[in-house]
């Protein structure tokens, strides 16, 4: 390596390519932009294009000097009175209230598009109502559950009292038995 031609020389020569390229592609840019409204897109959506640059164009224009500042005024007044018709009872340069509806159109697209916690906080309510709802049927289902065995124990033991009567001897009564047997038949035809 040369004197003089070390570490800075070569950043000076890899910052001076970068700028090379940087003005490659601006020019690059520019000549796409100049080339965005010729022939270069389809026949049938040209006119299209063309009225695009047509309202680009007006956009670029810039109004007359010779108007007066105050006839401006009034122009903008004219506008901002236009947009807001029929929701003023009085005009503001009179020193009255504008009274607008509840809900603006504007109000109504911020209701539609609703926020990543927004969206959050409806399925954590759902989800929270759903689990709600679980808890509400298993409590059901226990209950239903816990007076069924309370039903069958009760059948059981008046059975079991009916079959465990003994007589005065001590021997098992079969005269209950035999009509607790009949019983049973008679409720289950």
């Amino acid at each position: 390596v040369l004197s003089g031609r070390g570490f800075a020389f070569r950043r000076k020569q890899k910052i001076e390519r970068q700028y090379r390229k940087l003005l490659k592609k601006r020019r690059q840019v520019h000549s796409q932009q100049d080339d965005q409204f010729t022939d270069t897109y389809p026949e049938h959506l040209k006119h299209l294009y063309l009225a695009e640059e047509e309202k680009l164009k007006k956009r670029r224009r810039i109004p007359d000097d010779s108007v007066s500042s105050e006839e401006k005024l009034n122009k903008a007044a004219d506008f901002v009175l236009k947009t807001v018709r029929g929701h003023c009872t009085v005009l503001p340069a009179d020193g009255g209230t504008c009274t607008f509806p509840p809900r603006s159109v504007g109000t109504q697209e911020k209701f539609k598009n609703k926020t990543s916690n927004q969206k959050a906080k409806e399925d954590y309510e759902k989800i929270k109502a759903e689990r709600a709802r679980k808890k509400e049927e298993a409590e059901k289902r226990k209950h239903q559950r816990e007076e069924a065995q309370r039903l069958y124990k009760k059948k059981k033991m008046e059975a079991f009292k009916i079959l465990s009567k003994k007589t005065k001897k001590g021997q098992p009564n079969l005269n209950l038995q035999v009509e607790f047997l009949l019983q049973k038949i008679q409720q289950n035809t």
